[in-house]
């Protein structure tokens, strides 16, 4: 089977890595088609950057981890999502927007499978299938060996992950990062330090300066190791506190747009270090609601979500393709910006 690996952004790399890799054991293709990342940052493989290519290659199935796909390239439509539904939008406009691109949706788990599967039953141009996300499998899979790479610098001391959404109006990282340096400084815990690739490049900056003998940062790319690396995570509301609830590890949330019992949720910076303080004894309600939560969002934890997309893909193309909406102006607009070049 030959599949096109389709991202926008960066973060769409260990999103469609894994399943690479599993195509790779499979005896089957892929090719990378990264519109807006530079080739520096595309991983190692062959990459097609103009659509000509892209049809002469003949993908079986284009894995898309974009909110859009080129309708006119050739292949099954396959959404894997680019994060979990954080309600950082109202549903219509955001995790759950039909845009009439793609055949064949691959859920992460019931909450997200249930409410795609209405939407099916209305709109039968698609199909979907839970499937876990890819993303998760290195997360789930981490080599013992880089885990443990990541925690030296600990020396004993707890592990915490900071993370932040590129979101401006939810973002903590601008807010925290005075009594972050203050954490780090004093040297309690060891600090993983990582940004959303779209953040400003100053923050991106005065984070990395952050690093030393109490803290790293960790590039995004690596952000799976890292989370199975840490014990605890501060961040805000975004996709990367459900990645980790999956892992069934406390977290420390700031000003999150919808706080729920998973998390420990706090308002002002100075609350932070008694709330990882707290995070870190692991209270045993707040154990039972990640518990629960993590088997709502993502219930399987063996690491072989990029398998089970496959095998969902072989399924469906077995089946035909099924007609899709006409939504002549969305693909006029995607003709006229992807219709050429895709570099």
């Amino acid at each position: 089977m030959r599949c096109l690996l389709f991202g926008t952004e960066r973060y769409a790399i260990p999103i469609l890595a894994p399943l690479a890799a599993e195509l790779e054991a499979r005896g089957g293709r892929a090719a990378w088609c990264l519109p807006g990342v530079s080739a520096q940052l595309a991983p190692q493989g062959e990459r097609l950057e103009h659509a000509r290519a892209v049809r002469r290659y003949a993908p079986d199935a284009v894995l898309c981890a974009a909110n859009v796909v080129p309708p006119f390239l050739p292949g099954l439509k396959v959404q894997l999502f680019h994060g979990f539904s954080v309600d950082k939008r109202a549903h219509d406009r955001g995790h759950f927007r039909l845009r009439g691109l793609f055949d064949l949706y691959c859920t992460q788990g019931p909450d997200t499978t249930a409410p795609f599967q209405a939407l099916a039953a209305r709109h039968p141009h698609f199909r979907v299938v839970e499937t876990g996300w890819p993303k998760l499998d290195p997360m789930f899979r981490a080599p013992a060996a880089e885990v443990a790479s990541l925690r030296e610098g600990a020396r004993g001391r707890p592990v915490i992950a900071f993370g932040s959404t590129f979101t401006e109006r939810l973002s903590a990282a601008p807010v925290l990062e005075p009594e972050l340096a203050r954490l780090i400084a004093q040297g309690r815990w060891y600090w993983l330090l990582t940004l959303h690739p779209k953040c400003a490049p100053e923050l991106q900056r005065r984070y990395r300066a952050l690093a030393g003998p109490n803290a790293r940062f960790v590039e995004s790319e690596a952000l799976p190791t890292m989370l199975a690396a840490a014990d605890a995570l501060v961040a805000d509301t975004s996709s990367i506190v459900s990645e980790f609830l999956c892992l069934e590890r406390p977290v420390v949330t700031f000003r999150h747009r919808r706080p729920g019992p998973q998390h420990l949720d706090i308002g002002e910076p100075g609350r932070l270090e008694a709330a990882v303080a707290e995070a870190l004894t692991r209270p045993a309600a707040l154990m039972q609601a990640i518990r629960d939560y993590a088997l709502r969002i993502h219930p399987s934890r063996d690491g072989h979500a990029s398998a089970r997309v496959l095998d969902a893909v072989r399924a469906f193309r077995a089946e035909g393709l099924r007609r899709k909406p006409l939504n002549a102006i969305r693909r006029l607009q995607l003709r006229w910006r992807y219709g050429g070049t895709l570099a």
